[in-house]
């Protein structure tokens, strides 16, 4: 075979492979390949952002949205497969009771931990899940070496996260910042304010996840949930200047920077900023309003879960009541919670 032959044939290859991976990752066949379904439809469902809480004081924040009963037995945790893509190393695994999680080492396991809590007690749907302090993995393999994984002893791995993955759940495709069923809502405008409170500089699609959840009895719910939460509690800003999981730059990051007429200008400095150029004061301060709800118990339970240290949780806590306070004190007024939204917490 010639040069020219060989150059072809080369090229008919590589062009096989790419049409190959095109259709492999495309959004339209992740239902069918991740649950292999290839041959059943998406579940249908209503789509569903918020719920306002039933009685956001009672909340638990030290066990979360999945509560103690949903808590991984750690007995003997088996790893089995690596899960690629994103910052942090992330496993799937197996507990001593059959529960399969997703775990997540090194620097986002706390932050992320702890924005959950905070964004399910506003009302959000959210990720069940919990921060192991010292596991033990079996099998695992050892993660890359600037990935930043802590280990603890019994050659164990330190602050790690499981992420549950619910029989009955089923995950489905991305949803989009700008183009979803909610854009312009009160209740999505609180989302992106709760954003700005955590310090989430990573607003990107590939973070949302669509869950189904199926009803009893009828059709079930497609959640629309900020999946990856991992790049919070530091400080906002480019490629460079931003940081996840750092308390002492977060507690010096500013919030809100004024008012202009009925518009709140943040002092956001991330991905997506766009989205913060038309909250209105009314937007702001209703969730602002929900949250000044919670105790500070409640807040400081939050970053307990996550595991950070009593000085860094007096700081975190100190910082998340200032600025829920900020909201709270904002110019005009919020309607109180709308009737259609009145039934229980979400969060499973």
């Amino acid at each position: 075979m010639n040069s020219t032959k060989r150059y072809h044939a080369a090229t008919a290859l590589l062009s096989a492979i790419f049409v190959s991976l095109i259709l492999t990752l495309s959004p339209q066949r992740a239902w069918a390949q991740d649950d292999k379904k290839k041959d059943e439809a998406p579940p249908q469902g209503t789509p569903m952002l918020w719920r306002a809480p039933a009685d956001i004081t009672t909340l638990d924040l030290l066990a979360g949205p999945g509560g103690d009963a949903s808590k991984p037995d750690l007995s003997q945790v088996i790893w089995e497969e690596s899960q690629a893509g994103g910052y942090s190393v992330k496993w799937k695994v197996r507990d001593a009771a059959g529960k399969h999680w997703v775990v997540k080492l090194g620097n986002e396991a706390r932050p992320e931990t702890a924005a959950t809590r905070l964004v399910w007690a506003a009302g959000y749907p959210t990720e069940i899940n919990y921060l192991v302090p010292c596991v033990k993995i079996t099998n695992a393999p050892k993660p890359p070496k600037d990935k930043s994984v802590k280990r603890c002893e019994g050659k164990g791995f330190a602050n790690v996260r499981f992420e549950a993955r619910p029989d009955d759940a089923k995950r489905l495709d991305l949803w989009s910042w700008k183009q979803n069923p909610f854009a312009g809502t009160r209740e999505f405008n609180g989302l992106i304010v709760l954003m700005a409170l955590v310090n989430n500089w990573d607003l990107k699609d590939d973070n949302n996840k669509v869950i189904y959840s199926p009803g009893e009895g009828g059709e079930g719910e497609l959640r629309y949930v900020i999946s990856d939460l991992g790049a919070t509690f530091g400080k906002t800003g480019g490629p460079i200047t931003h940081s996840r999981n750092e308390p002492e730059k977060y507690i010096k990051t500013g919030f809100v920077e004024k008012v202009e007429g009925n518009l709140v200008r943040f002092d956001y400095h991330g991905k997506n900023s766009g989205l913060f150029d038309n909250i209105s004061t009314a937007d702001a301060k209703w969730i602002g309003d929900l949250l000044s709800q919670l105790s500070e118990r409640q807040i400081t339970d939050a970053f307990r879960a996550a595991n950070f240290d009593p000085k860094e949780i007096e700081g975190l806590t100190y910082e998340v009541r200032a600025r829920i306070n900020a909201l709270h004190n904002l110019p005009g007024g919020a309607d109180a919670m709308p009737a259609a939204a009145a039934s229980p917490t979400p969060g499973r």
